[in-house]
């Protein structure tokens, strides 16, 4: 069995690469927090109380706009409804401890199930509850420290600077095309798109919420039914291996 140093040492070479873009997200996240009018200590206590990325963008305009705690809390029940479907395929089970299992359901997040479910299925099959509990304590740590970095700058950079929670869409971008290179489908972002739209002309309002249950659904229909998945499929034809001596 694997040493927990080695397990911790793979959980930070699986992060690596999003746990960089993490990083200047948490800075505009901080920054954003200052610019707003929060004193820079609000900033760690919003990442630990809320700790839900794109929610925390959200709850800074919900509270300097005054709405109201019903419709705070049926935003982030929209907003955070698909980690719902997270939860039904992150390996929580390979974590021993009941402390440490309700860490990980608190810890849920897009960036730690994106590193968790794209790796390879020989290594998802022996992944171990240290390795899960490391890429997810590595998350949050990424996310709070740069953020209370990025609050004490904001004291100091001028409010007219505008555009830095672009970082949230920026990194769902890299964690979206993470996704495609460990899985080459084109017929998965083109469903997804195509759901999308659809749902932004039918219901605006209820966008990521219809949008992502459809999907949902349809990928179970594609994991039901293998007949139809394949035929759904749109991979790229791989370039056959040469052979040695280009012959």
């Amino acid at each position: 069995m694997p040493s927990m140093r080695h397990e911790i040492r793979a959980a930070l070479k699986d992060f690596w690469v999003v746990g960089l873009g993490l990083i200047p997200l948490g800075l505009a996240f901080g920054l954003v927090m200052t610019q707003a009018g929060f004193a820079w200590w609000w900033t760690p206590i919003f990442s630990v109380v809320i700790y839900a990325g794109s929610m925390e963008f959200l709850a800074v305009q919900m509270v300097t706009a005054g709405v109201g705690p019903l419709s705070a809390a049926v935003t982030g029940f929209m907003v955070n409804f698909r980690h719902i479907f997270y939860g039904l395929t992150f390996p929580r089970d390979r974590i021993s401890s009941p402390l440490g299992r309700a860490y990980s359901t608190y810890a849920l997040t897009d960036e730690t199930y994106a590193v968790i479910s794209s790796l390879p299925p020989s290594t998802r099959a022996t992944l171990s509850g240290t390795r899960i509990l490391t890429t997810q304590i590595a998350c949050q740590l990424l996310w709070v420290i740069p953020g209370i970095i990025g609050a004490l700058l904001g004291v100091v950079i001028p409010p007219e600077v505008k555009g830095m929670d672009f970082a949230l869409t920026a990194l769902f971008v890299v964690l979206a095309y993470e996704s495609f290179i460990s899985n080459k489908d084109f017929s998965l972002p083109l469903t997804a798109t195509a759901i999308a739209v659809l749902v932004a002309v039918i219901a605006p309002s209820w966008l990521l919420m219809v949008a992502l249950t459809a999907y949902f659904l349809v990928l179970l229909l594609r994991y039901a039914l293998p007949g139809v998945d394949k035929a759904l499929e749109l991979s790229y034809p791989q370039t056959p291996p040469q052979p040695e001596g280009g012959r």
